[in-house]
């Protein structure tokens, strides 16, 4: 595992946590605000936590913008961690529209408040829940390779991804209002709505898929 790992630095993420799971399935992770250092990356991590504008608000005043946008078309693996990933689609709806890099198609709008038994549910949606694939499209050959249908991971969160192309979406959750889309991919292009750095083994399997991405 050579390749350089580069986790963008634009003052909002669980930097600190992510570089250690990438250090434990053995990248050398460069944490980083370098426009250079990301155009010559081999691999791209875009941690987010917070809001959809407020992530959006820090790219641009980090004027770290339009190197993630650029770096989002170049045939090299990109992994967006929560908030990281959200901001991937056309736009998000949390506090007004927000507009969103438009790699994915699609929107971010709140999760579902209410179970079909009429009953309230809490969010932010804060624990563990299970991932189940979103079509019959096994997950050999993705970051989700090697793992079993309903292995758990940890989500923190009150908005999803909305995909226009249900394709796109490559594993779902229910926490009892509803599936949600839980990760997302379109070509070298990946996404996760949960933690994989406060995942366990689990989040460390598909960190390390990740990594291993395209090798």
């Amino acid at each position: 595992m050579s390749s350089k790992v580069v986790v963008v630095d634009y003052g909002v993420g669980n930097l600190r946590s992510v570089s250690r799971a990438l250090e434990v399935v053995g990248a050398t992770p460069e944490v980083t605000s370098s426009i250079s250092a990301i155009d010559n990356a081999d691999r791209l991590v875009l941690p987010g936590v917070g809001s959809f504008p407020g992530c959006a608000r820090a790219l641009r005043d980090s004027g770290l913008w339009d190197a993630v946008e650029e770096n989002l078309k170049k045939e090299r693996p990109v992994l967006g961690i929560c908030v990281g990933m959200q901001i991937m689609f056309e736009h998000g709806e949390e506090f007004g529209r927000t507009q969103g890099f438009g790699t994915l198609p699609g929107a971010v709008d709140r999760i579902a408040t209410r179970r079909p038994d009429g009953s309230d549910m809490r969010t932010p949606f804060i624990g563990w829940s299970p991932l189940t694939p979103a079509s019959e499209t096994p997950w050999e050959k993705t970051i989700f390779e090697g793992l079993e249908p309903g292995s758990s991971v940890y989500f923190v969160h009150s908005y999803a991804a909305i995909p226009t192309d249900a394709s796109h979406c490559l594993a779902i959750s229910d926490y009892g209002a509803g599936p949600v889309c839980a990760a997302v991919q379109l070509g070298n292009v990946f996404g996760v709505q949960f933690h994989p750095e406060k995942s366990g083994p689990t989040g460390l399997r598909i960190l390390e898929n990740f990594v291993r991405a395209q090798d």
